[in-house]
């Protein structure tokens, strides 16, 4: 068992820091990429504050569908152009939303959800998914975040 000892009250580049050296500890030896993406949502989840669901959609069959997750019960498909994820998964680039009821075909998967950050997941050129994490607090999510979580991927891809 992994003991996270992450402190949520940092600057968040330290912060994000700190959760690539604890992604990098939990998925040292292990090549098992969905035994990874489930262990890196748990420490995602637990360790970031506001947040009401982290996890990934993985791309199959054309589509996005359902991955590991911490969290409610999640949509089990996204079409890509649809949604923050299925945008984010299309466009190949990170979205941040401050109010997911003004992005236009927002899925609400859970209606606690205000505001969202999606990460595309991309190895040697191929969409692998996107990281998704919701937050119940709007505009919960900036410039920092996406900066860490995208050094968390690259870790996480890094490692897998």
């Amino acid at each position: 068992m992994h003991e996270s000892h992450i402190d949520a009250a940092q600057p968040k580049p330290a912060l994000y820091g700190q959760l690539e050296r604890e992604l990098a500890a939990l998925i040292e030896g292990e090549s098992d990429f969905i035994a990874n993406l489930a262990n890196s949502a748990a420490l995602l989840y637990h360790s970031l504050p506001d947040l009401n669901w982290a996890g990934y959609y993985l791309l199959k069959d054309g589509g996005l569908v359902v991955g590991p997750f911490q969290g409610k019960p999640a949509c089990v498909r996204i079409v890509l152009g649809k949604g923050v994820c299925g945008t984010a998964a299309q466009r190949r680039e990170t979205v941040i939303v401050r109010d997911v009821h003004e992005f236009p075909g927002h899925i609400a998967c859970d209606a606690a959800s205000n505001s969202e950050i999606v990460v595309p997941i991309i190895r040697n050129g191929e969409l692998l998914g996107v990281l998704d994490l919701d937050s119940p607090k709007q505009a919960r999510f900036d410039e920092d975040d996406r900066r860490g979580l995208e050094l968390f991927v690259t870790r996480l891809l890094a490692g897998s």
